[in-house]
């Protein structure tokens, strides 16, 4: 039977200075003044279109993402969360993050922000070579990036991240390992730390780079797992890497299958409603014209059917390095855990996980094995 999972919120600001070629997320370069006001006047509506869906919740994790937030200014910021708490309550020890570009923020930003009420800053580096940067297309040089990481340290946030990708144009082997030395000498709780990936409709895939191979890949992988782990950052999943006490909550929640309200352009939703046996997902219009002229704001509303539910459970919840405890399935999905025992079963026979009488875990084969272990179940 279904139950309640906690309830979060990602809010979208889709504008940046300039679009990155390997972007694909629902953003738009910046022409002009920014509608700041009517924009969050529209995310305070779009957000009371949906108090349907909170029943009873408190919001326990608020995410600004985009884009590029920090093109916001503090005082809209902090109209935008007083205008979210008035319509939903806040948990007393709520985790708001917002993404930050160092190319966008001013040294006394970070006290303006701190004290509008975010509590997390997820500041975008990438990397701390200055020709990685440019041919990723990013508007900050190395300085600004650990000028950031440290204005952050110094402001009082509860927790800083800091992005850094690996697998770059032309990147040696060095060249990453550089990369995570600098950023940990910054002290950040909390590292994410990705492969770039080519993706359709961005510039990156009609006009290709040259990447590492896939042996050089490896080697930066594994060498980087190795030495963010002497560093005292403990992985927790495949791409987020955490001091002790520091993981992202937010994205905790989403890949424990949690519950999770999207307003603003694009952005996705899901929320259970056990009272009618329902999982569903919503959609936001797009672009942000139509955004800022719609009156309803919702683009698209679909059911997760019963029978996909496991699946959809397990591509978020393998992602965690922690097992998986069987009566979180059965919660987060209404399903019974004896539906997919046929699949762990193949499973464990491979060599992909492991079982107990409360959890499954995946072994290490299956955390480099992933999408062979999810064919088990579809």
């Amino acid at each position: 039977m279904l139950t309640l999972p906690p309830l979060s919120l990602y809010i979208h600001i889709p504008w940046c200075v300039q679009k990155c070629p390997y972007c694909d997320f629902n953003s738009h370069g910046q022409h002009g003044e920014l509608p700041q006001l009517q924009y969050v006047d529209a995310l305070l509506a779009d957000l009371s279109h949906d108090l349907a869906y909170v029943q009873g919740r408190h919001i326990h994790t608020i995410f600004i993402g985009g884009g590029t937030p920090s093109l916001f200014d503090a005082q809209q910021i902090k109209r935008l969360l007083n205008g979210v708490e008035q319509l939903i309550p806040f948990e007393q020890d709520i985790e708001i993050t917002m993404e930050a570009n160092p190319g966008t923020l001013e040294h006394d930003d970070f006290a303006a922000y701190r004290a509008a009420g975010i509590t997390r800053l997820s500041i975008g580096v990438q990397s701390f070579s200055k020709e990685k940067l440019n041919l990723l297309g990013r508007i900050h040089d190395q300085d600004e990036a650990i000028t950031a990481a440290k204005k952050a340290k110094d402001a009082d946030y509860l927790s800083f991240n800091l992005d850094l990708m690996h697998g770059l144009p032309n990147q040696s082997f060095a060249e990453a390992m550089h990369d995570i030395d600098t950023a940990a000498a910054l002290m950040p709780p909390h590292l994410s730390w990705y492969q770039l990936t080519i993706e359709p409709n961005t510039l990156f895939h009609s006009k290709p780079p040259q990447l590492p191979d896939d042996e050089k890949l490896w080697h930066i992988y594994e060498q980087g797992q190795k030495k963010l782990a002497a560093l005292g950052y403990q992985q927790y999943e495949i791409s987020a890497y955490a001091k002790p006490g520091y993981q992202c909550r937010h994205n905790l929640n989403y890949w424990q299958f949690g519950d999770y309200l999207g307003i603003g352009c694009g952005a996705h939703g899901k929320i259970t409603l056990p009272a009618q046996d329902r999982i569903v997902r919503t959609v936001k219009i797009k672009h942000p014209k139509g955004y800022l002229a719609a009156t309803d704001y919702t683009f698209e509303t679909t059911d997760v059917p019963s029978e996909d539910r496991p699946l959809e459970y397990l591509m978020n919840r393998l992602r965690l390095m922690t097992p998986i405890p069987k009566a979180e399935f059965e919660a987060r999905t209404g399903q019974s855990a004896t539906l997919v025992a046929q699949g762990i079963a193949q499973s464990i026979e491979r060599g992909l996980i492991t079982e107990t009488p409360s959890h499954w875990q995946l072994t290490n084969k299956g955390h480099m094995f992933v999408n062979d272990l999810l064919s088990q179940f579809i």
